[in-house]
C-alpha cells in the first residue's frame, strides 16, 4: 500500500502580500495533488472581517472548506487567537483520525505556535501513524525549545518503532531540525536522500530558502516533489511539498 502526503503553508487563504483571496483556487490545486494526508499551516479558523469584506468567503472554517468531499477526516489547532478570529495548523486525511491534540509551544506572547498531533488509522491491517503538523517560531532559540517539546512528546506517546510523520513550516534555514529530530526520533527528511539537504520552498516563484520539511519514520520514501512557480506562486509565498511513501516490505 502506498501513501501520498503534502505539506503547505497556505498564508491564510491569501496570495503573497495579501493581494487576492485565493482559497477557492487553493482548494482546486490541493485536490489535483491527489494526496491522502495534508499538513497545513496558517489556516484561518475564523475571521469576521474577511467574511464581511469578501462575499465568497467560505462560511465554514478553512480546513473544513478545503476537506469537503475529499478528505473525510480533519483536525484543527488554533494557535493565534485575536478579537476578530484565529488561525493555526490543520491536518486533512482520507483515513480516520483516532485522536487529535494541539499542544501550545508558544515561546513568547508575540508569536503563538502549536504542535497539532493526530493518530491516523490507514487500514485494518496497518499500524497507526502518528502525524504532527508544525509551524515553528522565527527565532532560533524558540525553534530549539519547540523542537525539544516535539521530541519529548513523541518519545512519550509514540514508541521507537511506531510510524511517524512530521511536516510543516520549520522556519529552519540553518537546518538544525535535521540534527535534533534525526538523532532523537530516528526520522529522515523526505528530500535529503543519501547525504542531501532539504528542499528549497520559499519564495514559491523561485525557491531559495529551505523552510518547509517532511520527516518520515517507519515508511519508505519513493518520491518527493516541490510544487513551485505558476500556478502555485499565485496562491502562497511557500511552495507545496509532496512525498510518496510505501510500507516497508
Amino acid at each position: 500500500m502506498s501513501l501520498r502526503i503534502c505539506t503547505y503553508n497556505i498564508h491564510k487563504g491569501f496570495s503573497q502580500f495579501n493581494r487576492r483571496m485565493v482559497i477557492h483556487e487553493l482548494r482546486d490545486r490541493l485536490r489535483q495533488l491527489e494526496v491522502d494526508i495534508v499538513f497545513l499551516q496558517e489556516v484561518q479558523g475564523m475571521h469576521f472581517r474577511h467574511a464581511a469584506r469578501h462575499p465568497d468567503w467560505p462560511v465554514e472554517p478553512q480546513h473544513e472548506f478545503l476537506a469537503r468531499d475529499i478528505w473525510p477526516a480533519s483536525a484543527y489547532g488554533g494557535n493565534a487567537i485575536y478579537d476578530h478570529g484565529h488561525h493555526g495548523n490543520a491536518i486533512l486525511s482520507r483515513f480516520p483520525i483516532l485522536t487529535s491534540h494541539n499542544q501550545d509551544v508558544s515561546d513568547h506572547r508575540f508569536e503563538r505556535r502549536g504542535l497539532l498531533h493526530c493518530e491516523i488509522s490507514p487500514g485494518p491491517d496497518l499500524p497507526t501513524i502518528h502525524c504532527v503538523c508544525v509551524h515553528l517560531g522565527l527565532m532560533a532559540g524558540s525553534r530549539r525549545r519547540q523542537m525539544d517539546a516535539l521530541a519529548r512528546r513523541m518519545e512519550t506517546l509514540a514508541g521507537p518503532d511506531a510510524p511517524l510523520l512530521i511536516a510543516g513550516d520549520f522556519n529552519d534555514w540553518r537546518n538544525h531540525a535535521g540534527v535534533l529530530l534525526v538523532d532523537r526520533l530516528g526520522v529522515r527528511e523526505a528530500f535529503c536522500g543519501s547525504g542531501g539537504v532539504p528542499a528549497r520552498s520559499v519564495p514559491s516563484r523561485l525557491p531559495v530558502l529551505r523552510l518547509d520539511r517532511i520527516y518520515v519514520r517507519g515508511l519508505e520514501v519513493s518520491a518527493s516533489q516541490v510544487h513551485f512557480g505558476q500556478p502555485w506562486s499565485r496562491i502562497s509565498d511557500h511552495a507545496a511539498l509532496t512525498a510518496d511513501l510505501a510500507w516497508p516490505s
